[in-house]
């Protein structure tokens, strides 16, 4: 699976630390904390009809996670909304949007690691791009990857860090099997997540997905749970094993790029009868329904 480049996108109107710059144009400093360690924040925000769904749910994440890494002079929840609708109106966005939010610490006087370094900062870079959801709704191939996800003991992945080695390196993984994207295990050998969604199984009709342990309390993953709630349908988060999973009548994949996406096949098991289930398109429709009768609205949708 390979992100297909939307020709809207060339000539985008990118935000960074306030200035709007033409994609071409714009960078980030060499001082940036971003690039000198990877030492920044983000969070995955879409636009539907003008709304951006569960924005405070997001920047919440966003603010809890620059907390835990104790930065300074944290931007206000208003400046960054003002932020992201200044960027949108640039583009003439409305809907099929994805934003990709990023905070840094900011700009290092000299290069190292010690945040004492930073004396300016934090930076917001606000990347809007037209973007549909990413995966095929035909369904995805995964493979188990050898990397494991940090319990939080060793990173916390409830800080949504910019740092995402551990991921790429799964994702390298995948593409050398010919897969869509890869499983990684907690350091229990339990599934934690894939290299960019959380993921859940159905079985005997009950909803199951991974305990947020070694992996992040996704905001797409909250909303199904809150559907499955919602719709009389048992969901529960627990440890589940590989096992769990290849035996499963469905296995799906949740996350803001991508919404929801059916998993067909698991280290070459064929999951359920090999196509999308009943259930997860079910909770899809459910979700189309739940963003569009929700969300934060940012921008004039005609």
């Amino acid at each position: 699976m390979l992100q297909q480049f939307d020709p809207r996108n060339s000539d985008l109107i990118v935000n960074i630390g306030g200035d709007l710059t033409p994609r071409d144009q714009a960078g980030v400093s060499p001082f940036d904390s971003s690039v000198q360690g990877g030492d920044a924040v983000w969070e995955g925000l879409r636009l539907y009809e003008g709304k951006i769904f569960r924005l405070e749910q997001h920047l919440d994440r966003l603010d809890s996670s620059a907390k835990a890494m104790a930065f300074v002079d944290i931007p206000s929840r208003e400046s960054i909304v003002e932020e992201i609708r200044r960027t949108l109106e640039a583009n003439n966005m409305t809907d099929g949007v994805h934003i990709r939010l990023t905070l840094t610490r900011g700009l290092k006087v000299t290069s190292g690691m010690d945040p004492r370094l930073n004396q300016s900062g934090p930076t917001l870079i606000v990347l809007a791009e037209w973007k549909a959801p990413v995966y095929s709704a035909k369904g995805l191939c995964l493979i188990t990857s050898s990397v494991r996800r940090f319990p939080p003991d060793c990173l916390d992945p409830n800080i949504h860090h910019a740092n995402l080695a551990q991921s790429i390196l799964a994702k390298i993984e995948a593409n050398q099997a010919g897969a869509d994207d890869a499983i990684m295990l907690d350091k229990d050998g339990f599934v934690a997540e894939t290299n960019a969604t959380n993921i859940f199984l159905v079985d005997s009709g009950v909803v199951r997905t991974p305990r947020a342990i070694a992996c992040p309390e996704g905001v797409t993953r909250a909303a199904i749970l809150d559907i499955c709630a919602a719709a009389d349908i048992s969901a529960f988060e627990e440890d589940l094993s590989l096992t769990r999973f290849y035996r499963s009548e469905e296995v799906f994949c949740t996350g803001t790029m991508g919404e929801l996406a059916p998993v067909l096949e698991i280290d070459g098991r064929v999951i359920g009868n090999g196509e999308p289930g009943q259930l997860m398109l079910k909770l899809s429709g459910l979700f189309q329904e739940l963003v569009l009768s929700e969300g934060f609205p940012l921008v004039n949708h005609s």
